[in-house]
Formats: structure tokens, C-alpha cells, sequence
């Protein structure tokens, strides 16, 4: 029962699950990256934690250059570690706006079909267009994070030598 621009029931359902794929595959990226994320975070933590232990001994008397060293080391990881958290915050919040995009554009696909407004089809294509687009930027904050850890565990080993 189709006829020209008209679906069946079934292909109807089956183009409200394409962006579910997409969908699938933010999913395991966001789960990935906020696992990144807490791991960045609590880096952030222990890094304040020991620079306010440091910094509450640096009037004590046997305070030494080591101590010192270890201070400024400590300042130079948390304002990296700060950037990267951002870039990490960023990537988490392109792949959370894609999947709302996905599954918007799933929903306009079935109200589509279910209301018969035939006006719709530029609106679907927009939403999982500007999906995609977010999703990519996305990707691209995750690439310069890997970057930017990469650098900040170089330091570190770096700092310590």
C-alpha cells in the first residue's frame, strides 16, 4: 500500500530506527569519555588536595626546594589538567546534543509518517545534519584531549626527572 512519497507502517518504523545507529554509537563514545572524564576530574582533585598540603607546610621551616619544585609542578598540571577537563566537558556535551538530535530527528520521522505533514522532510534532514556536524565536533575535542593528555603525562615525567 505505497504510493509515490508514501510509506508503509514498517518502512516508516525502520526510518525511525536509522538514527538509532547513531545513536548506538554516542552512546559507547559517551560512556567511554565520562569515564575520562572522572578520571581527569579526579586527578584535578588529588593534585589540589596535595598542593593545599604542600601549600599549608611551605611555612614551616624544613620546607625545601623540593617542596617548592613539587608546588609549581603541581600548578602547571592542574591549569593543563584544567584545559584538558574542558576539552573533555565539551566532547561529553557535543555527543549528549547529538543524541538528543538523533532521537529528535527519529521523532519528526514518525510524526511525519503518523500526521502526514509533508513539510517535515527539510526539518528531519536539518536535525540529523546538525547530528552529525555535533556529533563530529565531538569527535574532534575527544582527538585534541588524547593530544593534550599525551602532553600533560610527557611533563609529568618530565617535571620528576
Amino acid at each position: 500500500m505505497q504510493t509515490g512519497d508514501n510509506l508503509t507502517v514498517i518502512q516508516a518504523i525502520q526510518l525511525m530506527l536509522a538514527p538509532a545507529v547513531m545513536i548506538n554509537g554516542c552512546g559507547l563514545l559517551l560512556l567511554s569519555i565520562s569515564n575520562k572524564f572522572s578520571s581527569v576530574v579526579n586527578r584535578v582533585r588529588l593534585l589540589n588536595e596535595e598542593r593545599r598540603k604542600l601549600s599549608s607546610r611551605s611555612s614551616e621551616p624544613n620546607f625545601g626546594t623540593q617542596e617548592n619544585q613539587r608546588l609549581e609542578s603541581i600548578a602547571r598540571q592542574l591549569d593543563r589538567l584544567l584545559k584538558r577537563a574542558r576539552m573533555v566537558r565539551n566532547s561529553l556535551l557535543c555527543y549528549s546534543i547529538a543524541v538528543a538530535l538523533f532521537v529528535l530527528t527519529s521523532l519528526l520521522i514518525g510524526f511525519d509518517y503518523f500526521a502526514f505533514v509533508l513539510q517535515l522532510k527539510s526539518v528531519i534532514i536539518a536535525s540529523f545534519m546538525a547530528g552529525l556536524v555535533i556529533f563530529f565536533c565531538g569527535v574532534i575535542f575527544a582527538a585534541f584531549d588524547t593530544l593534550k593528555g599525551y602532553e600533560i603525562v610527557r611533563y609529568d615525567v618530565v617535571a620528576d626527572e
